[in-house]
């Protein structure tokens, strides 16, 4: 009996294994997304920073464009534009950072952000 016993716990042992390596996906697929999300939140973060830099430096005669790049991180720059429209007294830049993907072949398109500054004189 006691045989008999130890050779089914160790089966036993072996269907946990099985169903801890079929649970595996979905912890993988639950940390992606918690990482695509912290993505997300950074990069409509770095879109509000850059179109405020963007509308500053346009605010003083300077280059909306690379004030708002040099605002963005580094990785970010490359994906980011920052079109600048004077109306009257003041100036708007809408800030667009694409939003990079930790899955490849998904694509969460763009943040976008706005900022109003007046113009200084």
């Amino acid at each position: 009996m006691p045989y008999d016993r130890r050779r089914r716990d160790r089966r036993d042992s072996g269907q946990v294994a099985l169903e801890y390596l079929g649970f595996v996906p979905i912890l993988v697929l639950v940390a992606l997304a918690g990482v695509q999300l912290g993505l997300i939140a950074y990069t409509g973060q770095q879109a509000g920073t850059a179109a405020r830099a963007g509308a500053r430096a346009a605010s003083l005669q300077q280059s909306a464009g690379a004030g708002c790049r040099a605002a963005v991180s580094g990785w970010l720059a490359d994906g980011t534009s920052c079109p600048a429209a004077f109306g009257g007294e003041e100036v708007t830049v809408t800030a667009t950072v694409h939003i990079p993907s930790v899955v490849p072949g998904w694509d969460f398109g763009d943040a976008r952000k706005t900022a109003t500054m007046p113009l200084d004189h």
